[in-house]
This record gives structure tokens, C-alpha cells and sequence, in this order.
């Protein structure tokens, strides 16, 4: 049933009332707590054996369909400047000062944007990926707020089905068996795939084995509460982009606070998607009932101008099958008159015949 105007603005005047009264007891966050799954994959980034060559963007631009990019991926002028992931680049290569870091989703083990979304349209997957359901996404862009590592992007260049975009970690590569396309390119090996709890073992093996190559820390083995994706470098983490400010709090313990700041928010919004789909669903029908009636206004101009045609052509057939008629008529007539004439000429011809009237003569005598 559809909602009026005014009915919709009743309700959010009567959520306003609501949510207000409630103040911080209201939560932002239903997501449970759970400290990720432990056969899950991840993946080991060694930044010492990067090379910046970008084959893992180019992988990922493939894997995921993102269109090119107006610069080529072989070149490497790019690097010059610091870039982040957005809605075109899922991952991104950046050079600090000779070193190489590549950035993408770290896919938390308790993930903020999970944390901070409301509708669950991010959840935690048992293969270690982050995944994100658009269906379900209001467009509250919380999870860009929450997320630590500044990784969810927009796409603000897209009115009619706007979404929010990160690195997947090839999900749907990992559950056929496959690597993800970033790691399965990487000509140096400086991407390693794997369950993560193998990973942060091999780490700490480079660590121990080359102690005068590596930091002494496995990036992502406790960083807010554990990611999937996983770093080890020869120098340390904030000299190539990344925040050492971070602690080991899961997200749900911090977002879940700071949301509850904002509980008219979270209040408002199922009255307020609530008004905004019965509206837009009395819209469509209207919308669809004026389309059909032009399609049927359409179709029967066109009948009746086809019609028209019809008749004009066939007026036309039948004047000219008269006017056809009747110059055979005529024409018929012509010819049978011009024999006839002939005909009598030849007859006074003959009567004139010198043969014919000699023998007349005698016959007279």
C-alpha cells in the first residue's frame, strides 16, 4: 500500500521525537564480535621484493572488469605521486623513497565497515574476504568513515546505482580454487597466498632467518584485532603509508561507541527508507502506467496513420486500375475502328477492280 506525503513526513517528524529521546542508549552496530575464522586465507605481502612493475593492478583492473586507465599500467610515471584506492582502482602500487607498498582492503579480522554498517551489507566470509552486498547498501557511507585504513570507495559518478567499491580479495576466484589475480601475476613473489595462520608463521620465519632484512613485526598479525592481509618490510610501516597508530582494539569495540553518538541516524533510517520505497514504488507505477499509455498512444497513431495509407493507396490502386480499363477500352476500340476502316477501303479497292468490271462488261453481253 502507498504511503502519502504527508503520512511520510508524519512518521519522520514522529522519528525525529523518538530517536532523540533515546540519546546514547541507542547502538549503532548489531554485528556481533567474533575474532574472524581460523582456516581462513590471506595473503603475505614482502614490500623487500616489490618492484613497482604494477602487474597487480593491471591483474586486478582485468579480474574485476574496471575499465583502462588513461595512463597505460607499464607506465610507471605514476609512482611519482601518492595515490589512494578508489572506485576505478581496487589496488594500488606506491614508492617511498626506493621501497615499494602496495595498498588495497586489508580485510579485517573483525572489519569496522561490517562493524559500521547497520544493514550488514559487509560481512566477514570463512574464506578471510570482506564481502559486500549492494543490495542491501543504503548509501550511509559509514563503513568509509569507519574503515582505518581509508579503503572504501564511492561511486559518486554513477546517480542511478551508486555503490561502495573495495578489493574483494578475489572472492569469487578463491571459491572456485584459484589465486587471486594480484598474487597469481606477481613476478617477483612478493604477494604470498595462503591460510593465514601459515602466513603469519612464514613471516616470522624471513624475520628470524634475515633479521638484518626485516623490521622486527608482522603488519596485520594484531592491528585492529588482525587483518587478512598481512606485511613485512625492511623499513618500518609509517615510512611506507602505513598507520602505526592503530593498536590491536578490534573495530566493533571502537565503532560501535562512536556511532552511538549519532543515534537519530540510526533510528531514522528505517522510517526513512521506508517512506522513500513507497514513494518511489508509487512513482514506478505511475511512471509505468504514463509509459504505458504512451506506448498505446503510439501504437494507435501509428495504426491510424498506417490505415490512412492504406486506404489512400488503395483509392489510388482503383483509380488507376479504372484509368487502366478504361484506356484498354479504348484502346480496343481504336484498333477495332482502324480494322474496320481498313477493312472498307480494301472493299471499294476491290470494287474498283479494271479486272473485275471488264468481265462485267461482258457478261452484260
Amino acid at each position: 500500500m502507498a504511503i502519502s506525503r504527508r503520512k511520510f513526513l508524519g512518521c519522520l517528524t514522529a522519528a525525529l521525537g523518538t530517536t532523540t529521546g533515546v540519546g546514547a542508549l541507542a547502538h549503532a552496530a548489531s554485528n556481533k564480535d567474533f575474532k574472524g575464522y581460523p582456516d581462513s586465507f590471506g595473503v603475505l605481502h614482502d614490500s623487500t621484493k616489490c618492484i613497482g612493475c604494477r602487474k597487480c593492478e593491471e591483474a586486478c583492473n582485468t579480474v574485476n572488469e574496471l575499465g583502462k586507465p588513461e595512463k597505460p599500467f607499464d607506465d610507471l610515471t605514476v609512482l611519482d605521486e601518492r595515490r589512494r584506492t578508489d572506485e576505478a582502482e581496487y589496488t594500488v602500487v606506491n614508492k617511498f623513497n626506493g621501497v615499494f607498498a602496495k595498498t588495497q582492503c586489508n580485510h579485517c579480522q573483525e572489519p569496522a565497515c561490517a562493524s559500521a554498517c547497520f544493514v550488514k551489507a559487509f560481512k566477514k566470509d570463512k574464506t578471510g574476504a570482506v564481502i559486500y552486498d549492494e543490495s542491501l547498501c543504503v548509501g550511509c557511507r559509514y563503513c568509509m568513515v569507519a574503515c582505518p585504513f581509508n579503503v572504501p570507495a564511492y561511486t559518486y559518478n554513477d546517480p542511478l546505482t551508486p555503490k561502495v567499491t573495495k578489493c574483494t580479495l578475489c572472492h569469487p576466484r578463491i571459491i572456485e580454487g584459484k589465486l587471486p589475480g594480484c598474487v597469481e601475476i606477481c613476478p617477483k613473489e612478493a604477494l604470498i597466498f595462503g591460510k593465514r595462520s601459515d602466513l603469519v608463521k612464514l613471516a616470522w620465519t624471513r624475520i628470524t632467518e634475515k633479521s638484518d632484512r626485516y623490521i622486527q613485526h608482522v603488519y596485520g598479525e594484531h592491528e585492529m584485532g588482525g587483518t587478512s592481509w598481512l606485511y613485512i618490510a625492511g623499513v618500518p610501516f609509517d615510512q611506507i603509508g602505513m598507520r602505526e597508530d592503530l593498536g590491536t582494539t578490534s573495530a566493533p569495540e571502537l565503532t560501535s561507541g562512536a556511532l552511538a553518538s549519532v543515534p537519530i541516524v540510526v533510528g531514522l533510517w528505517p522510517v526513512l527508507l521506508t517512506g522513500v520505497y513507497a514513494i518511489a514504488k508509487r512513482k514506478d507505477k505511475i511512471a509505468k502506467e504514463e509509459q504505458e499509455t504512451a506506448v498505446q498512444d503510439a501504437i494507435d497513431t501509428a495504426t491510424e496513420e498506417m490505415n490512412k495509407q492504406l486506404a489512400q493507396l488503395k483509392d489510388k490502386m482503383t483509380k488507376e486500375q479504372q484509368t487502366a480499363v478504361a484506356n484498354e477500352v479504348k484502346k480496343a476500340l481504336e484498333e477495332a475502328a482502324k480494322k474496320a476502316e481498313e477493312e472498307a477501303k480494301a472493299s471499294e479497292e476491290g470494287d474498283a477492280d479494271p479486272a473485275d468490271a471488264a468481265s462485267g462488261e461482258e457478261e452484260d453481253k
